[in-house]
């Protein structure tokens, strides 16, 4: 029994060892690139309001239509349970009024609050790990010119063990590295620029990288697309197949900015939130640098590859107001839900009418069976404004039972990609728990 006692005490002192060791903090505050819209000599108020866009933090830290700017309380459901994004205004008593300026480069960079409690990854300080301190504190700078709101914060909904904050620092010490971002001399300024735009800034990984049985990104996955919040975030490696290394950087660059990319891809979702509040403000010059990153990033082929049918029969046989090419037999009711409330704005040969946004023929939406994005765009519908455009898509939710989603999810994926869709009425049923 003493020995064992003796063997349980060293895996303790050997684990609590390691636990510190790997969460140490990493002071050396890196080099950050030139980012053309926040150039280092600007005011830094208004340097930090572009690096804020940059990051998106108005998307997490705002309720869509109801909610005050910044000051939290957005839903995070995750296969663990639910987590709400805090107040970010500079409220003394409910946001971040009474931080240092250590305090919040501390939380921003390590994901630690000013209590010392460990922040969930939800929040992306492993991306924003790379930034520089003078970035991080432009962007602070930027929210306490903002009108504070006292707004308490949303507790989480989680079960035991993942409600014990405490725990996160173990968490940390197997997937987190506290990290600078160095620029790579072998590089271009603009290829560099392109990856801190991507990686420190617009933490792209966060949502396009698969993620391992602990919840860490999973290197050597980086960008292959992955599944979040019921929504596909899909492969942007340089995979030519399967990613976005046949589209033109004119193509790229229309997606970033409008969220369209014809015969490519129309955002929605989360993608089209950061369309939406981040990467169309970017500079022409910031848009580029991240075009020729993405250029350099490994081609991988990643889970559930989606191929793209850029001309199924049916779109080919159709025209704008009439279908053609359809099996007369097959999914009679989806088809008859999209003649009653979709082939108006979207158009039986998949060009959209009213708007770009809305064409279909080419997208990897329509071209995935699983019909992830093309459920949820049925169930929740699509509201962005795009420069003085409002793009938008009434949700279907409320109106159509599960069968009826279902029905109409797999008769889009049959006529605009050609494919067989697997979308189930029970699919459906959890999608709209998300």
């Amino acid at each position: 029994m003493k020995r064992f006692l003796i063997v349980v005490l060293l895996l303790i002192v050997i684990g609590v060892g390691a636990y510190f060791v790997l969460n140490r903090t990493d002071h050396d505050d890196g080099t950050a690139p030139v980012i053309a819209g926040a150039p280092a000599n600007a005011d830094p108020v208004a340097r930090g309001e572009y690096l804020a866009r940059a990051a998106d933090c108005v998307a997490c830290h705002t309720v869509p239509e109801t909610g005050k700017p910044f000051a939290g309380g957005v839903a995070f459901k995750l296969p663990f349970g639910t987590i709400y994004s805090s107040n970010i205004t500079a409220d003394e008593e409910t946001g971040i009024g009474r931080w240092s300026d250590d305090e919040f480069v501390r939380a921003v960079r390590e994901g630690v609050r000013k209590d010392g409690k460990h922040l969930y990854p939800a929040f992306p300080y492993t991306s924003y790990t790379q930034l520089s301190r003078a970035d991080v504190l432009a962007i602070k700078a930027y929210l306490f010119t903002l009108p504070k709101v006292r707004q308490p914060e949303t507790p989480n909904d989680l079960g035991f063990p993942f409600n014990q904050r405490w725990a996160m620092g173990f968490w940390n010490a197997a997937f987190f590295r506290s990290q600078r971002f160095e620029p790579d001399a072998s590089r271009s300024p603009e290829w560099n620029s392109g990856a801190y735009l991507a990686g420190a800034l617009g933490h792209c990984a966060e949502c396009h990288t698969p993620r391992n049985i602990g919840y860490g990104l999973k290197h050597g996955q980086e960008l292959a697309g992955q599944e979040l919040q019921g929504w596909r975030a899909y492969n942007i490696t340089s995979d030519p197949v399967h990613g976005v290394g046949k589209w033109s950087d004119e193509a790229l660059v229309q997606y970033l900015r409008t969220g369209y990319a014809q015969g490519h891809a129309s955002a929605n979702g989360p993608m089209g939130e950061a369309v939406a509040h981040s990467l169309q403000f970017l500079k022409p010059e910031d848009t580029a640098a991240l075009v020729a990153w993405l250029r350099t990033v490994p081609a991988r082929e990643g889970k559930d590859p989606i191929v793209v049918d850029p001309a199924p029969k049916a779109v080919v046989a159709s025209s704008a107001m009439a279908p053609g090419g359809d099996d007369p037999s097959a999914n009679v009711d989806g088809q008859r839900l999209f003649e009653g409330a979709c082939a108006s704005c979207h158009q039986w040969n998949g060009a959209g009418q009213q708007t770009p946004n809305a064409g279909l023929a080419g997208t990897r939406g329509v071209n995935d069976p699983g019909g992830a994005n093309v459920t949820q765009a049925i169930l929740q519908g699509v509201k962005m404004r795009i420069g003085q455009t409002d793009i938008y898509m009434p949700a279907f939710g409320h109106a159509y039972s599960d069968p009826e989603v279902a029905a109409l999810a797999n008769y889009v994926i049959h006529h605009f990609g050609g494919k067989e869709g697997t979308v189930t009425a029970e699919d459906v049923a959890k999608r709209r728990q998300l």
